[in-house]
């Protein structure tokens, strides 16, 4: 009769862990995937030209600023851009998204951190081209840079600074 409480307290043991395995998602899983489910997160993706080094030069400056960054070698970036909204004569030199939002180009880290802060109703944000004094391009912004917003609601300035 011990034998047969002694089995199942350790099934009843096995069954707990398991419940706590499953309702976890996963024991081999970083603690940082359940943050990143939640908004104001600091995963980013990020699908570059894979022989753009200025992209992974940006990703460098973001992972310094404490982000998670996934780079994914994309050469057709540019016309994923435009299917995730981005407009045509506002593409940046790669594609990023974070917390459901939309990044293309070299956008500072602290207009990425706002946006996802303040959660505004657009697609994403844009700073065009690749701007000399912008990270990634240099080794810390200097100057001002002009990031717009894009959406249903159509193009605006987010930020001047």
């Amino acid at each position: 009769m011990n034998k047969i409480k002694n089995a199942a307290a350790v099934v009843a043991v096995f069954a707990a862990a398991g419940i706590a395995y499953w309702s976890l998602g996963s024991a081999d899983a970083p603690l940082q995937s359940v943050a990143a489910a939640t908004p104001g997160s600091k995963e980013i993706t990020i699908w570059r030209d894979p022989g753009c080094g200025c992209c992974d030069a940006y990703a460098d400056y973001l992972e310094g600023n404490g982000y998670v960054v996934t780079r994914i070698d994309d050469r057709n970036f540019d016309k994923r851009s435009i299917e995730a909204g981005v407009p045509e004569k506002g593409l940046g030199c790669h594609l990023a998204e974070i917390d459901g939002y939309i990044v293309s180009g070299l956008v500072p880290a602290e207009i990425i951190e706002r946006l996802v802060a303040e959660r505004p109703d657009i697609t994403g944000i844009t700073l065009p081209g690749m701007p000399a004094n912008a990270p990634g391009m240099a080794s810390s912004k200097t100057g001002t840079l002009k990031t717009y917003a894009f959406g249903e609601g159509g193009v605006s300035v987010y930020a001047d600074e």
